[in-house]
Formats: structure tokens, sequence, C-alpha cells
């Protein structure tokens, strides 16, 4: 607050308080008669914004005090509001209870009888690449032909668990001659972009899915596909639990801005600790230092997959492939880390203990 808000000297013609004797500038006047006619000065109402106000000289002034005598009072200023706390961006109760039910089926089903494991695969397979194709439908007007697309990526997992690599080839070469033979009988119009994405969906929907159908065909299949599973959920758990205590350092913020470098850290150390484990005690003449690799090159290859289809998801503008999952999106948001890792472990279990 400058000077010229407190007590300003009196101007010419100022009437000052009755104790001072102040009197007007011109010809005098009786005492008494001045006494009378003086005039009491208006005390206007104090506005509550704080606006101007007038003074006992007559003079308005911004937000100045009424009387010359009283004592301005500063301005409360209100506590900075709390910083926010972290919060996880989906239904944390709702991804629980629906990652513990699929989880329920998924190992019920693979200790139980293989053939409904193959059967939970072809489902997840044929449901995420309904959903892919709808979303290029949707945000791109890319047709890629689903029918064949689906067919064909039912036979490419079960080709692979009843022939092997040879198997799985063959009908993943059959299942994209299909797409070009189906996308024939629509007009020309966008047959380049249309085929082309609907090879790209069954090489990255069901032919990598193919592999975990050859894991569950060794004798310890099951204990194989379980150890899959295991450090792929472990290495996406411990990205996320580390990433949200510690992560500063963004990992790739132009394609997921919520992944840092800690959360990759964190996915090697939990992945290396679980693959140590899973192998020396599921694996059958599987070591512990086997594990550590195996649950290195696992996180990495989870979090090329996550990064992959964030770059799908941008490109097209989506949070989410689907609905279908409560807390999760849909199934393609939870296989993005689990289909580029499946031939990774596929390979290593094959090179540390054989093809079973």
């Amino acid at each position: 607050m400058n000077d010229s808000s407190w007590g300003a000297p009196p101007t010419a013609g100022y009437w000052g308080p009755p104790d001072q004797g102040a009197a007007p500038a011109g010809p005098a006047y009786d005492e008494l008669d001045a006494q009378q006619t003086r005039p009491m000065p208006i005390v206007p109402d104090v506005p509550a914004s704080g606006g101007f106000q007038d003074d006992d000289r007559g003079a308005a002034r911004p937000g100045g005090p009424l009387f010359r005598d009283e004592t301005p009072q500063e301005p409360m200023s209100a506590p900075p509001p709390p910083p926010p706390k972290k919060r996880a961006g989906r239904d944390l109760r709702a991804a629980i209870g629906v990652g513990v039910g699929l989880g329920a089926v998924i190992v019920a089903s693979l200790f139980i009888v293989k053939a409904v494991f193959i059967g939970v695969i072809v489902v997840a397979v044929v449901v995420g690449l309904w959903e892919l194709t709808s979303r290029l439908d949707e945000k791109k007007g890319i047709k890629a032909p689903l029918i064949p697309l689906a067919v064909g990526g039912a036979a490419m997992v079960v080709a692979g668990y009843v022939r092997g690599a040879e198997g799985a080839w063959v009908a993943t070469a059959l299942t994209a001659l299909a797409v070009l033979a189906w996308r024939m009988t629509e007009p020309p119009e966008g047959y380049l972009k249309d085929v082309t994405a609907g090879v790209f969906a069954a090489f990255y929907v069901p032919f990598l899915a193919t592999f975990v159908a050859m894991m569950l065909k060794a004798d310890d299949g099951a204990q194989r596909v379980l150890t899959f599973l295991v450090l792929t959920i472990v290495s996406d758990t411990g990205a996320y639990a580390i990433g949200w205590r510690f992560g500063s350092h963004k990992l790739a913020p132009r394609i997921s801005p919520g992944k840092t470098r800690e959360g990759l850290l964190g996915a090697v150390g939990f992945a290396m600790a679980a693959g140590a484990l899973c192998m020396q005690f599921l694996i059958e003449d599987g070591t512990w230092w086997q594990g550590l690799l195996l649950g290195l090159a696992v996180a990495a290859s989870a979090t090329l997959g996550d990064l992959g289809e964030s770059m799908i998801k941008r490109d097209l503008g989506i949070k989410d492939m689907g609905t279908l999952l409560p807390g999760h999106g849909g199934i393609m948001d939870r296989l993005d880390s689990l289909l580029p890792t499946a031939p990774v472990v596929w390979l290593l279990l094959v090179v540390f203990v054989g093809s079973g």
C-alpha cells in the first residue's frame, strides 16, 4: 500500500473535526453560527467488496480505510491446497476382482484338461481380433476382414498345439491368403490398406498366441505356461508398484507418459526374482541362473509389447481397445504384454531344457 492511501494533508476548504476548530477559507463567521450551520459528515456504507470508499475528506479512493486513524487489516491468505494424491487410472477393486477370476479360470483349465486351455486361448484370440478390427474400422476406416481372421486364428492355435511350429506356420500362411481372397469380394478402393491390416492382425494376435499352445504341448507344458504367465504378470506388477511409488523419470513420454525408468527397473527386478524361483522349482532340469536370464528377457519383451500397443492406441486416439473387462479395458489391453512375451519364453525354454 502506497503513502497516498494514508493520512494525506488536508486541502483547501477542508472541514476538520470539531475539536480542531478548523474553519473554511473565506469571510469570518460567528463561531456559534458556524457551529450551527456546519454540515455533518455523511458516512457511506462500506461496500463488502472493498471497492471505492468515501473518506472524511469527501475524496474517493480505492479500498482505503474509512477514517484516518483506522488500522488497515492485512488480507487473509488462503492456505495452499494439499498436493494431489497419486491414484491409479482404473477401478482397482474391479481390476483385482476380474484378474483373480481370470486367473482361476486359466489355472483350472491349464491343470485339469489341456484341451480346455486351448479353448481359452482360442476365445481370447477371437475376441482380441474383434476388438482390434473394430477399432481400426471406427477410427481409421480400415476394414480388415474379421471372419477369415477369426477362423484362421483359431486354426493357427490348434495347429500349433497339434503339429507344433510347422503346423502354426502353414495355418498362418493360409490365413493370410484367406484375408486377401475375402477382401476381393468388395470394391477395390482401400484394398491395400485393408489386407495389410488383416495380415498384420493375423501375425499380431493369433500367430504370437500359437507359441503358448506350443509350450503347452511339452510334457511339462502346464508348468511352462504357468511360468510364462507368472513372469509376465509379476513383471507388470513390479513396473506398476515401483513406478507408482518412486517413478519420476519418463521412459517413453511420447508413447506412454505413465511409464517410468524406475518402473522398468522394478519390472526387471521382480521378473528376475520370480524367474529364478520358477525355473528352480517348476521347470524340470531348470536352474535358478537360467531363471534370472529368463526374467530379464520377459521384462524387456513385456515392456516392448506394452509400448507397442500404446503406440497403436495413440495412433487410433483411444485409451482402451475395449470395455469387456471392468478395470482392465478390453482383452487386447491384457494381451499386450503377453503376446510378444510368448515366443521369447518358448524359445528360451527350448534352449535351456529342450522342447520336452
